[in-house]
């Protein structure tokens, strides 16, 4: 890193959320320059390089081999936006070469990888931060400080879905080279846990002082997707009647060693609208996302649904809302919360503090999908959690 705290990044994975990411979020910082870019794809790496150029004048390095990316001694850090699958291979190599990593979200390959990636965390100290944005979300945050101020009172049950249709995005997998095709034709799992995990195990403290002890995963039939790929509207015609693995909804209970429980539901070939519907249930408090519902034990209106929920938005809300959200973020990816987080590790990396999803946090939240995937297998039989070592 240089002395004038300019960040010099690499990018490795320039699909629609590398590239998007890269030109909207991070190059908005006037404190991060893109040095270098990777892709397996040769139009990828063009494209990214071109637009780079258009932005800010000077042309990136451009690879199709990551470890050229990490052995350049003009790049301090790596944003990996790759297929899940190499997320983990491409971290441990790039904590290895020295390179503070960014990775984004998805489910890990197996228990084994999440161990691997913090034993080499361990090993290199290199700063690692886990890019699970709806930990930065309005509504989220809020909660966060409802639930650290006492609001809630003691935790008890906490849910979330990952409840979005990508039937489209799946099954164009192969035109649109895609990754998630292969994971639903190989894997039976609750594959993109992290969206609604992340939140959840940050207000139970998992990793600071709390830790999750066991997993039950069930899953449904392929009933939607494989309909879906018969149908008129999937464009990849070559997928008439193939066999999906993964099944349409997957509901996972994991249970924590204070006595609390969460339920997860992966949700993502059949109709619906987005929803990531989030619970929190306290023995003082409950809030409930989509339709919005809030139950605040003594505040005198918690009988009446429109009452409660204005009550929430001018006593709680506003009270509880970050400095961060106060800002103007019109504009940035996800209703804003994509710009808090990579502003949020430009910051830990810069001033050398410990990052805010740490490598522990990813390999927690990662390791429910292989664990999910060994109990549908087994006919929802109950997984001992495994311990990574932050308490």
């Amino acid at each position: 890193m240089s002395t004038e705290k300019v960040v010099r990044m690499g990018f490795i994975g320039m699909g629609g959320r590398g590239t998007g990411m890269m030109l909207g979020e991070w190059m908005y910082y006037p404190d991060v320059v893109v040095t270098a870019v990777c892709d397996q794809y040769a139009d990828r790496i063009e494209n990214a390089q071109n637009e780079v150029e258009k932005k800010c004048g000077k042309r990136p390095f451009g690879t199709d081999n990551y470890h050229e990316l990490l052995a350049r001694d003009d790049v301090d850090a790596v944003y990996i936006a790759t297929d899940w699958c190499l997320h983990i291979e491409i971290a441990i190599a790039a904590m290895k070469a020295g390179k503070a990593v960014a990775m984004e979200v998805g489910g890990a390959r197996s228990v084994q990888d999440c161990f691997n990636l913090v034993k080499t965390w361990e090993e290199t100290k290199t700063p690692f931060m886990f890019m699970e944005n709806c930990c930065f979300d309005e509504r989220e945050m809020v909660l966060a400080n409802m639930v650290r101020d006492g609001v809630f009172g003691t935790l008890v049950h906490l849910s979330g879905a990952y409840a979005h249709d990508l039937r489209d995005e799946i099954t164009g997998g192969r035109i649109r080279r895609h990754y998630r095709l292969g994971e639903y034709t190989n894997r039976n799992c609750e594959n993109y846990p992290t969206h609604e995990l992340g939140p959840i195990a940050k207000l139970l403290g998992i990793n600071e002082g709390n830790r999750f002890v066991s997993l039950v995963s069930v899953a449904t039939g392929c009933f939607g997707l494989h309909e879906y790929a018969n149908s008129d509207r999937c464009i990849d015609k070559t997928l008439k009647d193939r066999v999906f693995a993964q099944g349409d909804v997957v509901t996972t209970i994991l249970t924590t060693e204070k006595g609390q429980t969460v339920e997860l539901r992966l949700d993502t070939s059949l109709p619906r609208m987005y929803n990531r519907a989030l619970t929190v249930h306290g023995t003082k408090a409950l809030y409930e996302m989509g339709p919005e519902t809030v139950f605040v034990e003594g505040s005198g209106e918690e009988w009446d649904y429109m009452k409660a929920v204005n009550t929430f938005r001018s006593r709680f809300y506003d009270k509880y809302l970050p400095d961060c959200w106060k800002q103007d973020l019109s504009g940035h990816g996800h209703g804003g919360m994509d710009a808090l987080e990579i502003r949020a590790f430009l910051d830990a990396y810069e001033n050398g503090t410990p990052m805010p999803v740490d490598v522990y946090d990813a390999a927690v939240w990662m390791a429910v999908t292989p664990l999910s995937e060994a109990s549908i297998a087994q006919g929802g039989m109950p997984q001992v959690f495994p311990d990574f070592g932050k308490h």
